[in-house]
């Protein structure tokens, strides 16, 4: 079938054990940095973070 297109949406959640919160908010948003730089590299959209 031409013209056909898929989009696929995959949800990734990172938690530790008892949810505990160890990311410091001194570095959190350079975390966040790089995880946006990995995606966007390989061509993917992030939706959202955090």
């Amino acid at each position: 079938m031409p013209n056909t297109y898929t989009q696929i949406h995959i949800q990734f959640i990172f938690a530790v054990k008892y949810r505990e919160g160890v990311i410091n908010s001194s570095w959190k948003d350079e975390l966040y940095k790089y995880i946006t730089g990995i995606i966007q590299n390989n061509k993917h959209k992030l939706i959202s973070i955090n």
